[in-house]
């Protein structure tokens, strides 16, 4: 018994030595399982994240900001306590102003600033995050004082910057002068009321636009840059014109900046001084031209800061502010819809300014000017086009008789044209271009042909002067039915045009819509005058259902048949964009409305077949790098000075896939042959980043 006690008191002896023999040994082994420092490979995409991770993307903070807080013991605080935290650092960084890394602490402070006011929706916060962020960047200040443009934090403090603003400034923004309580002091902003006048009107309900995500518009661009994206309404008191407006509800892109003298001094201040500067996008960019050559012995000007403007936001919001789609259809079926004068029928997206040539773009068929949206977009884009341009949009009401709404289109330009001084004035004015999508198309023919009294002759076998009509009857019909070229219209582009007709617009369709459409009272009365004039009336066949726009350009229309023959005058320059479905022979091809023969003429300057579109082809990138190519061409031909981008040649548009047909203007051996594209200058609207 004795013995077998003794042996037990050994073992237990063994096992008590042997314990922190093998727990010394457990611990080696799980240390050298989770070693101290480890790499961990991460995906492409996993990369991109964990380096560029910021306040921004969520709730994690940039390894910067991280660094900042774990050298100065402030990573707790943060986590517990906040605005302890951001407190703390920001009297750290006045005690120690001149040592190095106060661009990294300024770039912490707002991104800290930044997510703590996220977290409790603070307009005061998000200013603070502002304000250091501009700090940071220090954009007036000497080289040696500016983040190196290569930093990853310089697009991160930039955007910041641009957030923060858009939270502290709400929406509408206001432009007074006014003064802020921050975490840390005050802030007092200066600004001037004359900021808000836009070519003589009141800007008003400034919109950020830095929190918009735009839909149904194929390319998005902004000018990347500083400041705050923002759009603004103007107040449009007087009309350029009675015919020639610019529409109340357009968003004009503008940049809101706040800036500080020596802001890296006063942001640690508890008393701030600052600046509002509101810039529309059409004033001088820093982009838009080379910088002069500064001389050896002249000191460095200070480059101009780049603005950031979001320019498709501002457009996208005009359309979905002012953009009635019903109208469309209200527009093709009651012709009294732009009578009553509320509607002005010749609208611009900005006022006129002299040296700028007119591109009037006319809508088709249960259309609207909205419809050019994208073509406009990308066009806006190029430097050369925004600088020797501008758009005029033309509405109608598009179930009307056609050589009635050509007339409208002719008064509505001349009037316009008037009104702005009239080519004496400004010579630009004499040099029009007149693009028209598929009915529009006819519209724009009817302005540059001479008709002499051959289209009446096509239609009546009796003269005009033989009917009995009223005086303003018979000066309706001579205007319209007897039309002449327009001296100020020096180029013409088809899209989609029916010459021939559509087949979509046949005899039991055309007696259907037509007996749809109301007519305005003018077109009816002038109706019941020549009937009651002489009811037999060869050919003149003056049924409602006939009088319309949809007859007008059926295959069997006299009016389509005589306009087809009536040629455009040799001094304005045409051309013809024909969409096409699928890739077969262009013989049997149409677009789903017009068949490729219909719109085919051969006497043009050029024919650009686009395959595998549909008639609505605006928004196809090779129809609007075609309407590029001839809006660039045309300024050759008028402009003395260079153009910044190069020339566009066909051969740029095939490379797309566009299909040229030779014509008079466009076969070998002909005047046009422009040299290819310049390297320097994309050729084709690209999606711009946002």
């Amino acid at each position: 018994m004795l013995k077998v006690f003794s042996r037990k008191r050994h073992a237990q002896q063994i096992r008590s030595r042997a314990a922190p023999v093998l727990f010394s040994a457990a611990f080696l082994l799980v240390s050298g399982c989770a070693a101290p420092v480890s790499v961990t490979p991460l995906s492409l995409r996993q990369a991109y994240q964990h380096h560029s991770r910021s306040a921004l993307s969520g709730g994690t903070l940039s390894n910067t900001t991280h660094t900042v807080l774990q050298r100065q013991n402030l990573l707790r605080t943060w986590r517990n306590h906040p605005a302890e935290a951001i407190a703390t650092l920001r009297s750290l960084t006045q005690a120690h102003f001149y040592a190095q890394g106060l661009a990294d602490q300024l770039f912490a402070l707002a991104e800290l600033s930044y997510m703590q006011a996220h977290r409790q929706a603070d307009r005061a916060g998000f200013m603070a995050a502002a304000l250091y962020a501009y700090a940071y960047l220090n954009p007036n200040g000497p080289a040696s004082e500016r983040p190196d443009a290569y930093d990853l934090h310089v697009r991160q403090a930039c955007d910041l910057y641009m957030l923060a603003l858009t939270e502290a400034f709400g929406s509408p923004v206001s432009l007074t002068p006014q003064r802020w309580t921050l975490p840390f002091g005050t802030l007092d902003l200066a600004t001037t009321s004359s900021q808000l006048v836009w070519h003589d009107h009141i800007l008003q309900d400034i919109r950020p636009m830095a929190r918009l995500s735009v839909h149904g518009l194929e390319n998005v661009y902004s000018h990347t840059g500083l400041g705050e994206p923002v759009g603004a309404l103007p107040h449009v008191d007087h009309p350029e014109s009675r015919s020639f407006q610019v529409t109340e509800k357009l968003r004009v892109p503008l940049n809101l900046l706040l800036s500080l003298d020596t802001p890296r001094q006063q942001v640690l201040t508890s008393s701030l001084h600052g600046r509002l500067d509101l810039t529309p996008i059409d004033e001088e960019r820093p982009d838009d031209g080379p910088a002069l050559p500064t001389p050896p012995s002249a000191p460095a000007a200070p480059r101009p800061i780049p603005l950031q403007y979001d320019q498709t936001a501002a457009r996208a919001l005009s359309l979905s502010d002012t953009m009635d789609w019903s109208a469309e259809y209200k527009g093709f079926l009651d012709g009294r819809f732009f009578d009553n004068g509320r509607r002005p029928q010749l609208a611009t997206i900005e006022p006129h300014q002299v040296g700028r040539m007119p591109v009037v773009l006319i809508h088709g068929t249960a259309s609207s000017p909205a419809r050019w949206a994208n073509m406009v977009n990308d066009l806006l884009e190029d430097p050369d086009i925004r600088k020797h341009y501008e758009f005029w949009f033309f509405s109608y009401a598009t179930g009307n008789p056609i050589p009635y709404s050509a007339l409208q289109l002719r008064h509505a330009i001349q009037q316009a044209v008037a009104d702005l001084g009239g080519v004496k004035a400004d010579p630009a004015l004499g040099n029009i271009t007149l693009i028209g999508h598929s009915q529009g198309g006819l519209l724009a023919k009817m302005l540059v042909v001479e008709s002499g009294d051959k289209l009446w002759k096509g239609m009546a076998s009796r003269p005009l002067s033989d009917l009995r009509l009223t005086a303003d009857a018979r000066t309706l019909l001579q205007e319209a039915l007897f039309p002449s070229p327009m001296p100020d219209v020096r180029e013409v582009v088809f899209i989609s045009t029916p010459q021939h007709g559509s087949y979509m617009a046949n005899f039991s369709l055309a007696r259907l819509v037509g007996r749809m459409v109301t007519f305005p009272l003018t077109v009816r009365e002038v109706t019941k005058q020549v009937l009651a004039s002489d009811p037999n009336v060869a050919r003149l066949n003056m049924n409602p259902w006939r009088v319309g726009s949809v007859y007008g350009m059926s295959p069997h229309s006299l009016f389509i048949q005589s306009l087809a023959a009536l040629p455009v005058v040799p001094d304005v320059r045409t051309h013809s964009i024909i969409p096409v479905l699928g890739n077969g022979p262009l013989r049997d091809a149409d677009d789903g409305v017009v068949k490729y023969a219909s719109a085919h003429v051969p006497d043009v300057d050029s024919e650009l077949v686009v395959r595998h579109s549909g008639h609505s082809t605006q928004s196809n990138p090779i129809t609007i790098a075609e309407i590029r190519r001839i809006l660039r061409n045309h300024l050759l031909r008028t402009q003395s000075e260079p153009l910044d981008g190069g020339v566009i040649s066909q051969s740029d548009i095939t490379a797309i896939g566009g299909l040229f047909i030779p014509t008079r203007g466009n076969g070998p051996g002909t005047a046009e042959t422009p040299q290819p594209l310049l390297s320097a200058s994309p050729a084709l609207p690209v999606r711009a980043a946002r």
